[in-house]
């Protein structure tokens, strides 16, 4: 599974549209754009997979599966589009650290969105990372019908190994 390099992402009208939801929500909860918003919804899609940040996004499932990540997240987490796409989002965060989380998914149900997030974070090979000023809403569709969340970021650090002798 090779994740080193920039993927070609087809735009199918369900990206698309989740494009748009993921950026419209954003917008409703927060007041900002996450990118700029060109009249082009194709080229807003291709803006957001390439970006110079991470956005991933999960269904609402009991256990919810990512349903998005740009191209930065991919190659964050080490892991291609379709296997990215079977992923329990519970699974990105270590053991420990999946409570922090739950409350946090939780607390951004509750109000909406919350901002300056900051946790750890571990990649399909073990890497552990640290999310800084993350973002994390609700999604909704165009109905207002709740589809998910989502979170940002645009600084994250790696977590230097601990060799202990």
């Amino acid at each position: 599974m090779s994740t080193s390099s920039a993927m070609s992402i087809v735009l199918t009208a369900s990206l698309i549209e989740h494009s748009q939801h993921l950026l419209n929500s954003f917008k409703t909860l927060t007041g900002h754009d996450l990118i700029d918003r060109n009249p082009s919804v194709e080229i807003q899609a291709n803006n957001l997979f390439y970006g110079n940040f991470v956005i991933v996004s999960h269904d609402i499932q009991p256990d919810p599966i990512f349903n998005y990540g740009n191209q930065m997240a991919l190659n964050l987490w080490e892991f291609d589009w379709e296997h990215f796409l079977e992923l329990p989002s519970r699974l990105s965060a270590e053991p420990l650290a999946q409570i922090d989380r739950d409350r946090l998914l939780l607390e951004a149900k509750k109000n909406g969105y919350i901002q300056n997030y900051r946790g750890v974070r571990i990649s399909r090979t073990g890497k552990r990372f640290w999310i800084e000023n993350g973002t994390i809403w609700t999604v909704t569709d165009t109905h207002g019908k709740d589809i998910g969340q989502a979170a940002t970021f645009s600084k994250w650090s790696p977590i230097a190994e601990e060799i202990t002798s």
